[in-house]
């Protein structure tokens, strides 16, 4: 049961499109060309290009390729943003739009085109932007499932409700869970995949792994291959086991 991982995004197109190169290439050594793609999230903000990541994941999947996109809590803040002007998330303070700095959804913008003064004005930002992002980039957005299994492994954005049946697992938890998620030591059944806390490299914590390695902050993005329990990090030379702490 093989999958590959990819974590946060957050833009950065041409590290996705490495990601993906890697993937081939371990493609080729392995013989098998249908094991999922597992993205775990947060496609935009903050980089340079969401506009750019969006359509090739979303090209992608439309193209049949074996590729699973999840949905993050900026993906969420995003699609909101233009479809629901009186929405807020509960997860930021009431003074944080998806606007302000911390978010980095003008970088957003400004990979459609739009100036980095709009802003400033929400409700023309909103407007341009409404204008200016495909109607199916939208779509894709609205569509992303919350988590993936596949084997012995959930894929999920943020990480789960420690002693909460999937089934019944709520959507804030999903894309927002810190703690008390990452304190908790137990075995959730399936070994969990997550992004969402960003931090310098991959790390295995036998119960779960976060590849969420700051590439929206100027890091790198992090690409696995998991095969049962087992985790591997790919580069240009191929894998790296990556050893539970």
């Amino acid at each position: 049961m093989r999958s590959y991982a990819i974590g946060d995004i957050h833009g950065q197109l041409g590290l996705l499109q490495q990601a993906h190169r890697w993937i081939e290439a371990d493609r080729r050594r392995t013989g098998d060309q249908d094991a999922p793609v597992v993205h775990l999230g947060d496609l935009v903000d903050r980089g340079p290009d969401s506009a750019g990541v969006i359509r090739f994941l979303r090209d992608g999947v439309a193209g049949g390729a074996p590729w699973v996109v999840l949905k993050g809590n900026h993906d969420r803040l995003f699609e909101r943003f233009l479809t629901r002007p009186d929405w807020h998330d509960p997860n930021l303070r009431a003074e944080v739009t998806y606007l302000h700095p911390l978010i980095g959804g003008a970088e957003t913008l400004m990979s459609y085109g739009l100036y980095r003064q709009t802003a400033f004005h929400i409700p023309r930002a909103r407007n341009d932007a409404r204008q200016a992002v495909p109607p199916e980039d939208i779509a894709f957005l609205q569509s992303l499932p919350l988590y993936h299994a596949h084997g012995a492994v959930l894929n999920v954005h943020a990480g789960i409700r420690p002693g909460v049946p999937l089934d019944a697992q709520e959507e804030q938890d999903l894309l927002w869970i810190r703690d008390p998620f990452l304190m908790d030591t137990r075995d959730h059944g399936p070994l969990v995949l997550h992004g969402h806390t960003a931090i310098p490299q991959p790390l295995h914590y036998r119960n779960r792994v976060n590849l969420d390695s700051r590439a929206g902050y100027g890091g790198p993005l992090t690409v696995a291959v998991i095969e049962h329990r087992q985790v591997w990090v790919l580069d240009d030379t191929g894998r790296a086991a990556l050893t539970p702490v």
